[in-house]
């Protein structure tokens, strides 16, 4: 690997990273789609700034993208708030109003300045080693990797020093204002800090990548853990699988990096999906299929115990009876029947099937388990 590469490869880890933090928040307070509003809405604000200061690399378009990124969040709650549109229809008014007249306002006053609307949806990864931050002469590395090393800073200190206060009022917003914990205080923080995450990377890897970073990983660290502080490592962990296995995919097919990127990141999430322990859709079905059997099981034990001591008994607890008095086919009941006795909760005395002591406590338990309440 030359230089270019390594630097491409941590600009992208540190980007995945510092999306990946705030994005832990927002899939939990399902706000994934603010994410998208803002990393299109700023568009308008980088635009705005530079039409004042007519410089690309002024801090003043980082100032002016993450106002505009806090004032898409304003007007979506507003239009929420007068209960006339609900917030996703909000969302989806909002932010293309705000990003159409960015890319109005590029194509009829800015068509000879580098701010080109395919490099802003996609970014190009490949051109962030060219610009370079230098201090009396003396070349510190590409602009981007400071600038997205200084936000992921302040993420993770914002984190630590407000993660009770985030935690609060994810979960339970109405508990945190009876303990004096402000939720719209903490509302705005928080989409602070998405707009300025969003700021930052948006340079380099484009609207489209922000969003696939900020809201994948968290969304596959939620399937994979129920501790929040798990998750926000998760979380950072797989953004940046993502990136590094995105580039790889890119430089290996000769195609868009933030393409492959944002593709890994939902092929992640995917696996996730499939193969998750507890949440993954082969877990359930496992747990569907073992839930079948246990009530299968349930069901046959207790239709032995309420009927052994009877008069009929002889015909009831007849193995070859099974499938008329439970309506089951022969199959389904020969195989209950096998795995109610290897369970060693009944036993088989020739053609009848007798409760164990472990098989009567079950149908019990059972019982009362199953009974109405109240």
């Amino acid at each position: 690997m030359n230089n270019a590469q390594i630097e491409i490869q941590l600009i992208a880890v540190i980007v995945a990273a510092a999306c990946a933090i705030p994005g832990v928040f927002l899939v939990l307070r399902r706000m994934a789609l603010l994410s998208d509003a803002i990393s299109h809405a700023i568009l308008l604000g980088i635009v705005l700034a530079f039409f004042v200061v007519q410089d690309l690399t002024s801090p003043f378009l980082i100032i002016a993208a993450a106002a505009t990124g806090l004032l898409t969040v304003y007007l979506v709650e507003m239009l929420n708030r007068s209960k006339l549109v609900r917030e996703d229809a909000a969302i989806g008014l909002v932010f293309p109003v705000l990003f159409s007249i960015g890319v109005i306002l590029i194509s009829r006053f800015a068509g000879d300045v580098h701010l080109d609307i395919d490099a802003v949806l996609l970014g190009e990864l490949a051109f962030a080693p060219f610009s370079r931050f230098e201090i009396a002469g003396t070349d510190l590395g590409p602009r981007a990797l400071w600038l997205m090393g200084g936000i992921l800073i302040i993420n993770l200190t914002l984190i630590i020093v407000f993660f009770k206060e985030l935690k609060l009022v994810s979960f339970d917003p109405g508990l945190a204002s009876a303990l004096g914990v402000s939720p719209v205080a903490i509302h705005y923080l928080l989409m602070s800090q998405v707009s300025v995450t969003a700021v930052g990377a948006f340079d380099a890897v484009g609207s489209v990548l922000v969003v696939a970073l900020m809201i994948a990983p968290p969304a596959t660290a939620y399937l994979l853990t129920d501790s929040l502080p798990r998750m926000i490592v998760y979380s950072v962990l797989i953004g940046m699988a993502g990136a590094l296995s995105g580039y790889w995919v890119a430089h290996s097919l000769d195609v868009s990096i933030a393409g492959c990127m944002a593709g890994m990141s939902g092929v992640l999430f995917a696996v996730a999906f499939a193969l998750a322990p507890r949440r993954g859709l082969l877990a359930q079905a496992l747990r569907r299929r073992r839930q079948k059997w246990e009530f299968a099981i349930a069901m046959l034990v207790i239709h032995l115990f309420t009927h052994e001591d009877l008069p009929e008994a002889e015909s009831e607890c007849r193995v070859d009876h099974l499938t008329e008095h439970l309506a089951w086919s022969e199959s389904f009941a020969r195989q209950v029947v096998e795995r109610t006795v290897d369970s060693d909760s009944a036993v088989l005395e020739g053609p009848l099937l007798r409760l164990t002591d472990s098989g009567r406590a079950m149908a019990r338990e059972a019982i009362v388990s199953w009974a109405p309440q109240g």
